[in-house]
């Protein structure tokens, strides 16, 4: 993604800023960061910032760092204004704001601690700014995906399937979940991705009854069922992918079970389209698995916004009040969960369109039996 696109989402985000009468916004969240500014530096923990942007509502927005990545934000963050807090960014902030005739700074309220907000607090009190809060205002913006971020995520998507097909090959009785798992992270990073879009879930058996099962040491045996749950980020942009098979030949069981998380997951994605309420497309999916008599067995969400963030709006939930838009992008995830025998969860997806839905997911090996 080129400069160009970053910048004309500052703008964009300024003009918001303008609207709500906010000097400069403090942009902490490292997808948000990523998704304004190209830069992609990670944290290290929530305590820990790789750096800070402020976007005023006008004029060159600027990223705050520390020495350790004045270097990679500089080559980065095209048209932004780097400067080192080697004292810490509250202190930079105290200089800076009153040059950029800051009156009041936006702050994100969902991400940042209350150690760091009482800072702020403190820091504003001496310099007569007003502190706002802000919620979900970048998040809004990055909802509707542009072709150039779809094209990201088709390609994503293609990845993904690819490093399943190799790892699949590989899969035999005696592998452990752990051994299953690292290669096909193995695999991700050989094939060109940045890293796993999430910690990838590899479950047997009655692990696969855990819909975030972590990978152990259990070994696979002839005629367990596996569940393997995985995405990779690609150029900043995530995919996201479930499939569950038998290892060796499936028995009545597992069929009918599958047929019915395979129809539930159509019936969903029927359902989809622009204007479509995002709790009426997952009653469509979860409707059909209650018919079949396992309604008290799918336990999650049907599905989940995927972009620069593997987990993003919309929800596809019986809670949500939201409506699908064309450029969304979103999973449909439907599943049984047993305790006694194992889960299944098919796991695809789908860029919303006017009238229906673009399907992400070329392979359809495991999801027709």
């Amino acid at each position: 993604m080129d400069k160009r696109s970053h910048l004309q989402r500052v703008e964009k985000l300024q003009k918001t800023l303008k609207k709500e009468k906010i000097d400069a916004l403090l942009v902490t969240q490292p997808e948000n960061r990523r998704y304004l500014s190209g830069y992609t530096a990670g944290d290290h923990g929530i305590q820990e910032t790789s750096g800070i942007l402020l976007i005023p509502s006008s004029g060159k927005p600027h990223l705050l760092t520390d020495s350790r990545f004045t270097l990679q934000a500089e080559e980065e963050a095209q048209g932004y204004q780097v400067q080192n807090y080697p004292k810490g960014p509250i202190k930079l902030l105290k200089k800076l704001l009153p040059s950029l005739d800051v009156a009041t700074l936006g702050f994100e309220s969902n991400y940042t601690l209350h150690s760091t907000a009482a800072r702020l607090s403190k820091m504003a009190e001496k310099t007569g700014i007003t502190l706002k809060p802000v919620s979900e205002m970048i998040e809004r913006m990055r909802i509707i995906k542009s072709e150039e971020e779809l094209e990201l995520l088709r390609e994503s998507t293609r990845l993904n399937e690819q490093v399943f097909k190799m790892v699949f090959n590989s899969i035999e009785p005696g592998m452990s979940e752990r051994e299953v798992a690292l290669a096909i992270d193995l695999t991700m990073h050989e094939l060109g991705a940045e890293k796993p879009s999430f910690d990838t879930i590899v479950a047997f058996g009655t692990n696969a009854a855990k819909p975030h099962a972590v990978p152990t040491d259990k070994v696979l045996e002839t005629g367990q069922l596996v569940l393997i749950d995985m995405g990779l980020i690609y150029k900043g942009y995530c995919s996201d992918m479930t499939r569950t098979f038998i290892a060796g030949k499936p028995d009545s069981t597992f069929k009918n079970r599958v047929r019915i998380v395979r129809k539930a997951q159509l019936a969903g994605m029927k359902a989809i389209r622009s204007g479509a309420s995002c709790k009426d497309v997952d009653q469509a999916a979860r409707q059909v698995i209650k018919d079949a008599g396992y309604g008290k067995a799918f336990q999650h969400s049907l599905g989940h916004g995927v972009g620069i963030a593997v987990h993003e709006e919309p929800r596809l939930s019986p809670m949500s009040r939201k409506k699908l838009k064309t450029g969304m992008v979103v999973t449909v995830e439907p599943g049984i969960y047993l305790p006694e025998w194992g889960g299944i969860r098919l796991e695809n997806m789908v860029i919303v369109k006017k009238n229906g839905y673009e399907l992400l997911n070329k392979d359809t090996t495991f999801l027709d039996l």
